[in-house]
């Protein structure tokens, strides 16, 4: 008898297929993505590279739920996104999703815990308040308010807000286009932090191509389609990232 092994495919979180987006700005048409096929691999840290214009931008809040193709499909494990009602789309963002962008989005009245807590009042299943800032370091910084916290430790608290609903996939718009070389340092080991102690699915758009070494895969886009593909032999630290 001859016995037989049989391999398995990683799992995929996200699938999009032949996703297009035209936007219609008077009688100028822009094509924002040319039929992106894309896979996103559960607990992968996804690394999305390109120029601004690229359509970058445009895929991740398609796979998000925040925006629509104008053809295509996104599925998320076996709910299809893009025939979903706007009820469905917005649980899917509220439990599934955890959005991390440029600008922080903290509200300037509360403390870095209540800004975490208003998502803890939202999820089903959320981390405590506390547990989601130890995460990203800031434990000790709860009871602050975001003018007495650094631009990068207002970026970790917008992260650990993302975290506290326990997502499945974080998504990273430029997370640190707004942040200093060092400051954006710890903000990135924050995510990566995430994605290796939680086994979150992350997906990081960005333009700087030394953040590529941090990632599992990277994807590069170039109008509006996929350029390249490639998958690192190993992950960098990212601490060792220098740009």
């Amino acid at each position: 008898m001859t016995a037989t092994t049989t391999s398995t495919s990683p799992a995929h979180i996200l699938e999009a297929r032949g996703l297009t987006k035209v936007y219609h700005t008077g009688e100028v048409e822009v094509q924002a993505l040319r039929g992106v096929d894309l896979d996103v691999v559960e607990g992968e840290l996804l690394v999305l590279l390109g120029p601004s214009g690229s359509g970058k931008s445009t895929l991740l809040n398609i796979l998000g739920g925040l925006d629509s193709p104008s053809a295509g499909t996104v599925r998320y494990r076996t709910r299809e996104l893009t025939t979903a009602s706007d009820a469905e789309l917005t649980q899917f963002r509220r439990l599934a999703v955890g959005f991390i962008f440029q600008f922080y989005n903290l509200i300037p009245s509360l403390t870095a815990r209540e800004n975490v807590e208003l998502v803890t009042e939202i999820a089903s299943d959320p981390l405590p308040a506390t547990e989601a800032l130890d995460l990203v370091g800031l434990a000790p910084r709860a009871d602050h308010f975001p003018a007495q916290l650094s631009g990068g430790e207002q970026q970790r608290v917008a992260i650990a807000r993302a975290l506290a609903k326990r997502p499945d996939v974080l998504l990273c718009d430029e997370p640190t286009g707004a942040l200093d070389i060092t400051t954006g340092t710890v903000v990135l080991d924050a995510i990566a932090h995430v994605n290796t102690a939680l086994h979150t699915t992350v997906a990081i758009i960005t333009h700087n191509s030394a953040i590529a070494a941090m990632a599992d895969r990277v994807v590069s886009l170039s109008d509006g389609r996929i350029a390249r593909e490639q998958r690192n032999a190993e992950r960098l630290p990212v601490s060792a990232i220098r740009w």
